[in-house]
């Protein structure tokens, strides 16, 4: 990377040491990020590009009223901080309330297992994708369309703020998509695998296995029967249960939803029971090796682990500084964006249910009639309500994994769904395939996992008979 950044560094602290008096709190975000993005639409390629790109960021409080202003043009930084300045005092009318952190200096790497995408030529990298894609295409005639998504990006951030935090951190992240769908007739049916790395190019590499998989999930569905809704005990694997934990749960941790819905912060109430005694559930950046983690957050707050639910009972949620103070608690390291052009907010990282005691062969005795699901191929969430529709399932049948089965989608409402496990696998998977979106920040690499879990009284397949 250029040497931008490091140049703009050195106007940092005259800058803010000039604008700190006209409010609460002032801080500037710089970043300079590269990246790679490769779209195969069928044998077309539909993007294929490398791009460079320096900007910042601009945040102001005061009297609890924000401003913010971001740039490309790092000569503009004087106007844009008088800019978040002037908007950030013309709303504020209230108590600016930011839990109090130490000031920082410090500088850091994500450090890399293996090679830099940086060192991988374009030319390298289409090919890796054009071997998929064939991959893809030539497995079975009945395979109708295919896509493979390779990305990558590079990002050095450097973060300073009116409190005397000073951090630079740098980090590599890297993504591949693949999906095939089949046709026969009207019968049409999709197969999908993700996955994603903060480690190395390798780890992209040699995915046939993978990559086969989705397509031969299309074909085998396209003769699938399709499962009979009904109200089932459900074992679902551990990557359902890291997509389950994120996308039904996690998002109710984030302090913003809680403390703008008076209704959700009731229900969200700190020592009210969810679960099991046996559930627990945690997130945290400080876990190193996935694609939530990092060192300090987008306030300079450094990274923890926070449990959410310990042995069933709320204890914890996810926080900017903003909404720590201002429901007395204590900063969690969670506030994050996804680019300069975003101001950060609450955002999940690694998100897990911990391994349990029951081995996973247990968890199917006793049920005479249920659904076991694996993967997924889709979801949505709407408050405390989700549906999510499994990659592959199988009936259970007297204790056993019986019929394979299709367009399996699993419903219900978060909190009773977690009042409902009735075990917990010994079991434990880490899904790195994430990209989150909230608040018109889509794809920030969040990391996902948990245990094989026996959950009853599901609806699936669609309403209840």
């Amino acid at each position: 990377m250029s040497t931008a950044l490091t140049d703009a560094q050195n106007l940092l602290s005259d800058l803010i040491g000039r604008y700190r008096s006209q409010v609460d709190y002032l801080s500037v975000r710089l970043e300079e990020a590269e990246g790679t993005d490769i779209l195969l639409r069928g044998d077309k390629v539909e993007t294929l590009s490398e791009g460079i790109s320096v900007g910042g960021q601009v945040r102001a409080c005061f009297k609890g009223g924000w401003g913010f202003a971001s740039f490309n043009q790092l000569s503009t930084l004087a106007e844009r901080i008088e800019e978040a300045i002037a908007a950030a005092r013309l709303v504020g009318d209230e108590e600016t309330l930011l839990a109090p952190i130490e000031a920082i200096q410090d500088t850091r790497q994500l450090p890399l297992t293996g090679t830099d995408p940086r060192h991988i030529s374009l030319a390298q990298k289409k090919a890796l994708c054009n071997h998929y894609a064939e991959i893809l295409r030539s497995f079975d005639s009945r395979i109708a369309t295919t896509s493979v998504r390779y990305g990558d990006s590079a990002q050095r951030v450097i973060l300073a703020t009116s409190e005397g935090t000073l951090i630079e951190q740098s980090w590599v992240d890297l993504e591949m998509r693949f999906a095939a769908t089949a046709r026969n007739g009207e019968t049409v049916q999709t197969g999908r695998e993700t996955t994603g790395s903060r480690k190395a190019y390798e780890d992209l590499e040699n995915l046939d296995e993978q990559v086969t998989s989705s397509a031969q999930r299309a074909v085998d569905a396209l003769v699938l029967p399709a499962v009979k809704g009904n109200t089932y005990t459900v074992v679902i694997d551990p990557i359902l249960s890291g997509l389950f934990v994120h996308e039904a749960f996690g998002h109710l941790s984030e302090a913003d939803m809680a403390y703008e819905n008076p209704d959700l912060l009731e229900v969200m109430t700190l020592g009210r029971r969810f679960g099991p005694a046996g559930l627990q559930i945690f997130d945290g950046a400080a876990p190193g090796g996935h694609r939530g983690s990092y060192f300090y957050d987008d306030e300079g707050v450094p990274a923890t682990t926070t449990q959410l639910i310990e042995d069933g009972v709320l204890v914890g949620r996810l926080h900017s500084r903003e909404t720590a103070g201002k429901l007395d608690e204590a900063p969690t390291g969670n506030a994050r964006c996804l680019s300069y052009h975003y101001p950060p907010i609450v955002r999940m990282t690694n998100t897990w249910i911990e391994r349990g005691d029951t081995p996973v062969a247990n968890l199917f005795n006793g049920i005479q009639e249920g659904v076991y699901a694996r993967n997924w191929l889709g979801g949505m969430t709407n408050g405390e309500m989700f549906t999510f529709t499994a990659g592959e399932a199988w009936m259970i049948r007297n204790g056993a994994i019986a019929e394979p089965v299709r367009d399996v989608t699993l419903s219900g409402n978060v909190f009773s769904t977690l009042s409902d496990i009735e075990a917990i696998g010994d079991d434990f998977y880490w899904d790195e395939s994430g990209g989150c979106g909230k608040g018109g920040q889509s794809g920030l690499a969040v990391g996902c996992g948990g245990p094989s879990l026996r959950i009853r009284d599901v609806v699936v397949g669609g309403e209840a008979e």
